[in-house]
């Protein structure tokens, strides 16, 4: 199996912590060259100096940025390019607030989707060139189950990532015939802060104890446990190689089998 990924170079958004953390290590053990990207430069700069390098030649770098600033996200994408031509993009990036959806203010919806979507697209349109003329190019957007089925209590974010994933398919289709994949990760309760924050949150709301809406989670995942960041990062990975060419527009799903949709 052509799992080789010397030679290129990875971009890895909200890299500084879980899935990203997770991604750009598996990533580097695989032989690319990783640029971290998140807001936390400290934190970025201890985790670039940490990532792996089993092949000679290989260079790892980071740089601070905020989704939400849609323009520097463009501006910080075609430096990056600049300096390397990018073939493979992880779009990574913290969930919104819980909430429902009929309460959460027009602003959390603008602000999500600029986030989210918005800034990939930035990304993409940045680094497009670069994936064409390699011949080679492998976006991997990291959303949600909630895509298959909606999550209660995850308004902004069920409508949001619905979003992503529309781009996504419609993309695939589009950069197939140039040799550019396009496809999804959906990520289920996986032990991150953002699960740690979701817990809180839940049980709050319920007077509950974290534990106790823990079980209670775990008792929907027919694997009986939360997942670990590394375990959706060696997807993410598989599907940056050679060998997973001919997956284009898929949404797979990552959680122990709690999803009961067939697609």
């Amino acid at each position: 199996m052509q799992l080789d990924l010397s030679g290129r170079h990875a971009l890895v958004c909200g890299a500084s912590q879980g899935i990203g953390r997770a991604s750009a290590i598996e990533l580097a053990e695989l032989g690319a060259s990783v640029t971290l990207l998140a807001r936390s430069a400290d934190v970025l700069q201890t985790v670039a100096g940490g990532l792996p390098r089993p092949f000679a030649g290989q260079r790892h770098d980071w740089r601070s940025v905020d989704m939400l600033d849609t323009s520097s996200v463009s501006a910080a994408a075609l430096e990056i390019a600049a300096s390397a031509p990018v073939h493979i993009l992880i779009n990574n990036t913290g969930g919104p607030p819980g909430g429902s959806a009929n309460t959460a203010a027009t602003t959390a919806f603008e602000n999500a989707f600029r986030q989210h979507l918005l800034g990939a697209h930035a990304l993409l349109q940045a680094l497009l060139p670069g994936m064409r003329a390699s011949g080679y190019g492998r976006i991997v957007n990291v959303i949600s189950t909630s895509v298959k089925e909606p999550i209660a209590g995850l308004g902004v974010s069920n409508t949001v990532r619905a979003a992503v994933a529309g781009w996504a398919k419609t993309l695939a289709g589009e950069l197939a015939a140039d040799g550019i994949t396009v496809n999804n990760v959906l990520p289920g309760y996986t032990r991150t802060g953002r699960l740690d924050s979701l817990l809180a949150a839940k049980a709050a709301a319920a007077h509950q104890s974290e534990d106790e809406v823990a079980q209670d989670l775990i008792s929907t995942i027919p694997a009986r446990r939360f997942g670990e960041a590394s375990e959706v990062a060696a997807v993410i990975a598989f599907l940056c190689t050679p060998a997973a060419a001919y997956v284009n527009g898929v949404s797979i799903a990552v959680d122990g089998g709690r999803t009961r949709a067939l697609s």
